[in-house]
């Protein structure tokens, strides 16, 4: 699939912005996802496949620059203070796989960036989306499928929160099922389903 092949698949011309993309891979995302179309292949198929464009997409094309800031006068330092330190965040620390290219490696560490942002901002939905076409393209990686359990479990804790008994047993029951062998999971679930008994 070549970039203009992306562009065609999320339904935008070359020079759309990467507003524009992110927009239409938002919207064609959601319209196609497995959970929305649970008997239809062909639109889970399709789903992987925008999410493959979306992702080519942004590793291909530059972000766009700034917008220029108002100049504003600079400020002395004041001598008595003292330089603040740069705390810097070490890289996440991956399962090695060799079987993974340098793509799908890459790949790897901007989805578990983007899964993280979504976890901690409680944007479920599109966790789930990103980690399901994540265990789409690389189907072969253990470390992938355990984020993808994970996500489940975190959406059916908060559908519990929000009252939605039915929907978050089913993600509960999807995440052991994901990875069945994770005893902090089970674990975990244990504790969801032992709070949805309490509900009731």
């Amino acid at each position: 699939m070549n970039i203009a092949d992306c562009y065609r698949l999320l339904g935008l011309k070359t020079e759309a912005t990467l507003n524009d993309v992110k927009a239409s891979y938002r919207r064609l995302a959601r319209q196609y996802h497995p959970d929305a179309n649970p008997e239809n292949p062909q639109a889970h198929e399709k789903f992987i496949q925008l999410h493959q464009a979306y992702k080519l997409i942004l590793e291909t094309v530059p972000p766009s620059p700034p917008e220029p800031a108002e100049e504003t006068p600079k400020k002395e330092p004041v001598p008595t203070q003292t330089p603040k330190t740069k705390v810097t965040r070490k890289p996440p620390n991956f399962q090695q796989n060799p079987n993974l290219t340098d793509i799908e490696k890459q790949l790897k560490q901007q989805s578990y960036l983007q899964l993280q942002q979504y976890l901690k901002s409680k944007k479920f939905p599109r966790a789930i989306a990103l980690v399901e076409g994540l265990a789409q393209r690389i189907p072969q990686d253990a470390e992938i499928k355990q984020w993808q359990a994970i996500t489940y479990q975190r959406w059916g804790r908060q559908l519990i929160e929000d009252r939605q008994i039915e929907k978050a047993r089913i993600y509960l029951k999807k995440a052991l099922r994901t990875d069945p062998h994770n005893r902090n999971l089970w674990s975990e679930v244990e504790r969801d389903f032992r709070k949805l008994e309490r509900i009731f």
